[in-house]
Protein backbone atom coordinates (compact mmCIF):
# COMPACT_ATOMS: atom_id res chain seq x y z
CA UNK A 1 0.00 0.00 0.00
CA UNK A 2 3.04 2.68 0.67
CA UNK A 3 3.43 1.78 -3.11
CA UNK A 4 0.34 1.22 -4.79
CA UNK A 5 -2.11 3.79 -2.43
CA UNK A 6 -2.39 6.43 -4.83
CA UNK A 7 -3.76 3.97 -7.61
CA UNK A 8 -7.16 4.51 -5.25
CA UNK A 9 -7.41 7.83 -7.93
CA UNK A 10 -7.61 5.73 -10.63
CA UNK A 11 -10.27 3.79 -9.40
CA UNK A 12 -12.09 6.97 -8.59
CA UNK A 13 -10.94 8.18 -11.94
CA UNK A 14 -13.12 5.50 -13.29
CA UNK A 15 -15.83 5.94 -10.67
CA UNK A 16 -16.83 9.34 -11.86
CA UNK A 17 -17.03 8.86 -15.34
CA UNK A 18 -19.08 5.18 -15.14
CA UNK A 19 -21.82 7.16 -12.67
CA UNK A 20 -21.61 10.30 -14.67
CA UNK A 21 -21.64 9.05 -17.79
CA UNK A 22 -23.35 6.73 -17.48
CA UNK A 23 -26.28 8.92 -15.87
CA UNK A 24 -26.32 11.20 -19.53
CA UNK A 25 -26.43 7.56 -21.16
CA UNK A 26 -29.20 6.40 -19.53
CA UNK A 27 -31.59 9.70 -19.67
CA UNK A 28 -33.12 8.68 -23.00
CA UNK A 29 -32.89 5.06 -22.24
CA UNK A 30 -35.58 3.21 -19.63
CA UNK A 31 -34.54 1.84 -16.32
CA UNK A 32 -32.96 -1.66 -15.82
CA UNK A 33 -35.09 -2.98 -12.73
CA UNK A 34 -31.79 -5.57 -11.72
CA UNK A 35 -33.59 -6.48 -8.66
CA UNK A 36 -32.32 -10.01 -8.55
CA UNK A 37 -28.88 -8.73 -9.01
CA UNK A 38 -28.95 -6.27 -6.43
CA UNK A 39 -30.31 -8.50 -3.91
CA UNK A 40 -27.73 -11.02 -4.50
CA UNK A 41 -25.39 -8.14 -4.34
CA UNK A 42 -26.22 -6.43 -0.94
CA UNK A 43 -26.61 -9.98 0.04
CA UNK A 44 -22.91 -10.89 -0.23
CA UNK A 45 -22.07 -7.24 1.28
CA UNK A 46 -24.20 -7.49 4.25
CA UNK A 47 -22.99 -11.09 4.66
CA UNK A 48 -19.35 -9.59 3.90
CA UNK A 49 -19.33 -7.23 6.42
CA UNK A 50 -21.22 -9.57 9.81
CA UNK A 51 -18.23 -11.29 8.91
CA UNK A 52 -15.70 -8.74 9.61
CA UNK A 53 -17.82 -7.54 12.54
CA UNK A 54 -17.90 -10.73 14.15
CA UNK A 55 -13.66 -11.15 13.36
CA UNK A 56 -13.09 -7.57 14.61
CA UNK A 57 -15.16 -6.76 17.55
CA UNK A 58 -14.05 -9.38 19.87
CA UNK A 59 -10.22 -7.97 19.94
CA UNK A 60 -11.60 -4.23 20.45
CA UNK A 61 -13.63 -5.61 23.15
CA UNK A 62 -9.87 -7.23 24.90
CA UNK A 63 -8.68 -3.64 24.33
CA UNK A 64 -10.67 -1.85 26.00
CA UNK A 65 -11.60 -4.42 29.11
CA UNK A 66 -7.72 -5.45 29.20
CA UNK A 67 -6.10 -2.19 28.74
CA UNK A 68 -8.44 0.96 28.33
CA UNK A 69 -9.30 2.93 26.08
CA UNK A 70 -5.97 5.14 25.15
CA UNK A 71 -4.33 1.75 24.53
CA UNK A 72 -7.26 1.31 21.94
CA UNK A 73 -7.07 4.63 20.36
CA UNK A 74 -2.82 4.47 20.32
CA UNK A 75 -1.66 1.05 19.86
CA UNK A 76 -1.76 -0.53 16.49
CA UNK A 77 -1.27 -4.07 18.06
CA UNK A 78 -4.84 -4.83 16.50
CA UNK A 79 -2.99 -4.98 12.76
CA UNK A 80 0.58 -5.55 13.22
CA UNK A 81 0.50 -8.42 16.20
CA UNK A 82 -3.30 -10.03 15.84
CA UNK A 83 -3.82 -11.76 12.46
CA UNK A 84 -7.72 -12.08 12.33
CA UNK A 85 -8.47 -8.27 13.08
CA UNK A 86 -4.97 -7.51 10.86
CA UNK A 87 -6.34 -9.97 8.02
CA UNK A 88 -9.85 -8.27 8.42
CA UNK A 89 -8.36 -5.02 8.23
CA UNK A 90 -6.88 -5.22 5.23
CA UNK A 91 -10.28 -7.03 3.58
CA UNK A 92 -11.99 -3.77 5.12
CA UNK A 93 -9.61 -1.45 2.97
CA UNK A 94 -9.53 -3.16 -0.03
CA UNK A 95 -13.69 -3.67 0.19
CA UNK A 96 -13.94 0.18 -0.57
CA UNK A 97 -13.23 -0.52 -4.61
CA UNK A 98 -15.89 -3.07 -5.30
CA UNK A 99 -18.19 -0.80 -2.38
CA UNK A 100 -17.96 1.80 -5.83
CA UNK A 101 -20.60 -0.88 -7.53
CA UNK A 102 -23.70 0.37 -5.30
CA UNK A 103 -23.37 3.54 -7.32
CA UNK A 104 -24.09 1.81 -10.64
CA UNK A 105 -27.20 -0.04 -9.50
CA UNK A 106 -28.58 3.17 -9.03
CA UNK A 107 -27.05 5.29 -11.80
CA UNK A 108 -28.73 1.83 -14.35
CA UNK A 109 -31.97 1.95 -12.11
CA UNK A 110 -32.28 5.43 -12.25
CA UNK A 111 -32.70 6.49 -8.97
CA UNK A 112 -31.96 10.01 -6.83
CA UNK A 113 -28.02 9.99 -7.17
CA UNK A 114 -27.26 12.42 -4.47
CA UNK A 115 -24.04 13.92 -3.42
CA UNK A 116 -23.93 12.36 0.20
CA UNK A 117 -23.67 9.26 -1.93
CA UNK A 118 -20.61 9.62 -4.20
CA UNK A 119 -19.07 11.81 -2.29
CA UNK A 120 -19.07 9.27 0.73
CA UNK A 121 -17.64 6.44 -1.48
CA UNK A 122 -15.04 8.17 -2.74
CA UNK A 123 -13.44 9.87 0.63
CA UNK A 124 -13.71 6.84 2.31
CA UNK A 125 -11.32 5.06 -0.86
CA UNK A 126 -8.77 7.35 -0.54
CA UNK A 127 -8.74 7.72 3.49
CA UNK A 128 -8.40 4.27 4.24
CA UNK A 129 -5.87 3.13 1.19
CA UNK A 130 -3.91 6.45 2.08
CA UNK A 131 -3.71 5.83 6.07
CA UNK A 132 -3.53 2.05 6.24
CA UNK A 133 -0.01 3.01 5.08
CA UNK A 134 0.56 4.34 8.54
CA UNK A 135 -1.36 1.42 10.36
CA UNK A 136 -2.86 3.99 12.50
CA UNK A 137 -4.30 3.03 15.43
CA UNK A 138 -7.41 4.57 15.30
CA UNK A 139 -8.36 2.77 12.77
CA UNK A 140 -9.38 -0.32 15.02
CA UNK A 141 -12.24 2.11 16.14
CA UNK A 142 -13.43 3.26 12.08
CA UNK A 143 -13.12 -0.64 10.55
CA UNK A 144 -15.40 -2.19 13.64
CA UNK A 145 -17.93 0.80 13.22
CA UNK A 146 -18.21 0.68 9.47
CA UNK A 147 -18.54 -3.06 9.49
CA UNK A 148 -21.22 -2.56 12.02
CA UNK A 149 -23.12 0.04 10.24
CA UNK A 150 -22.60 -1.88 6.94
CA UNK A 151 -23.90 -4.85 8.47
CA UNK A 152 -27.05 -3.21 9.68
CA UNK A 153 -27.56 -0.97 5.82
CA UNK A 154 -26.92 -4.06 3.31
CA UNK A 155 -29.08 -6.22 5.22
CA UNK A 156 -31.81 -3.41 4.81
CA UNK A 157 -30.98 -2.83 1.31
CA UNK A 158 -31.34 -6.60 0.83
CA UNK A 159 -34.79 -6.63 2.27
CA UNK A 160 -35.54 -3.95 -0.03
CA UNK A 161 -34.74 -5.58 -2.84
CA UNK A 162 -36.67 -8.59 -2.13
CA UNK A 163 -39.51 -6.90 -1.34
CA UNK A 164 -39.60 -7.72 2.19
CA UNK A 165 -41.78 -5.11 3.87
CA UNK A 166 -39.50 -3.29 7.11
CA UNK A 167 -40.92 -0.86 9.19
CA UNK A 168 -40.32 2.68 8.84
CA UNK A 169 -38.29 2.90 12.29
CA UNK A 170 -35.69 0.70 11.10
CA UNK A 171 -34.13 2.90 8.28
CA UNK A 172 -34.35 5.40 11.44
CA UNK A 173 -32.39 3.36 13.37
CA UNK A 174 -29.56 2.73 10.52
CA UNK A 175 -29.18 6.44 9.78
CA UNK A 176 -29.10 6.81 13.23
CA UNK A 177 -26.31 5.01 13.65
CA UNK A 178 -24.40 6.10 10.92
CA UNK A 179 -24.56 9.59 12.28
CA UNK A 180 -23.38 8.14 15.75
CA UNK A 181 -20.65 6.99 13.65
CA UNK A 182 -19.45 9.89 12.83
CA UNK A 183 -19.54 11.51 16.32
CA UNK A 184 -17.11 8.68 17.46
CA UNK A 185 -15.18 8.74 14.29
CA UNK A 186 -14.45 12.42 15.46
CA UNK A 187 -14.08 11.93 19.07
CA UNK A 188 -11.71 9.18 18.71
CA UNK A 189 -9.64 10.83 15.95
CA UNK A 190 -9.14 13.97 18.10
CA UNK A 191 -8.35 11.79 21.32
CA UNK A 192 -5.41 10.43 19.52
CA UNK A 193 -4.21 13.76 17.98
CA UNK A 194 -4.27 15.20 21.57
CA UNK A 195 -2.54 12.50 22.97
CA UNK A 196 0.03 12.74 20.70
CA UNK A 197 0.50 16.59 21.16
CA UNK A 198 0.92 15.59 24.78
CA UNK A 199 4.37 13.99 23.79
CA UNK A 200 3.01 10.59 24.44
CA UNK A 201 2.77 7.54 22.45
CA UNK A 202 -0.25 7.38 19.68
CA UNK A 203 0.44 5.79 16.39
CA UNK A 204 -2.26 8.56 14.10
CA UNK A 205 0.41 11.19 12.24
CA UNK A 206 -1.39 14.38 12.65
CA UNK A 207 -1.83 14.70 8.99
CA UNK A 208 -4.14 11.95 8.92
CA UNK A 209 -5.68 12.75 12.01
CA UNK A 210 -6.50 16.13 10.24
CA UNK A 211 -7.62 14.31 7.12
CA UNK A 212 -10.05 12.49 10.11
CA UNK A 213 -11.48 15.05 11.56
CA UNK A 214 -12.46 16.65 8.58
CA UNK A 215 -13.55 13.46 6.66
CA UNK A 216 -16.02 12.52 9.78
CA UNK A 217 -16.88 16.23 10.28
CA UNK A 218 -18.14 16.65 6.83
CA UNK A 219 -20.10 13.12 7.11
CA UNK A 220 -21.76 14.05 10.33
CA UNK A 221 -23.18 17.33 8.52
CA UNK A 222 -24.51 15.35 5.64
CA UNK A 223 -25.72 12.47 7.31
CA UNK A 224 -27.69 14.95 9.89
CA UNK A 225 -29.10 16.98 6.88
CA UNK A 226 -30.14 13.65 5.35
CA UNK A 227 -31.81 12.58 8.44
CA UNK A 228 -33.86 15.79 8.35
CA UNK A 229 -34.49 16.03 4.84
CA UNK A 230 -35.61 12.16 4.90
CA UNK A 231 -37.86 11.75 8.47
CA UNK A 232 -38.17 15.01 9.76
CA UNK A 233 -39.35 17.54 6.55
CA UNK A 234 -42.32 17.13 3.95
CA UNK A 235 -42.84 14.02 2.62
CA UNK A 236 -41.71 15.55 -1.25
CA UNK A 237 -37.57 15.26 0.18
CA UNK A 238 -35.48 12.36 -0.28
CA UNK A 239 -36.12 9.37 0.75
CA UNK A 240 -32.69 7.42 0.17
CA UNK A 241 -30.42 6.04 2.68
CA UNK A 242 -26.21 6.41 1.41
Amino acid sequence: MIQHWHQAFYYIGLYMLIIFGGQAYMQTRNRFELRRTLAAWNVFLAAFSIFGLCRTLPELAHVLKEFGFTHSVCNPSFIEEVKVSGFWTWMFTLSKVPELGDTIFIVLRKQQLIFLHWYHHITVLLFTWYSYTEHIAPARWFVVMNYFAHSLMYTYYAMRAMRIKVPRFVPIIITSSQILQMVAGCFVSYFGYITRRKGEFCQLPDNIANYALLMYASYFVLFARFFYNTYLSPPSKSKKID
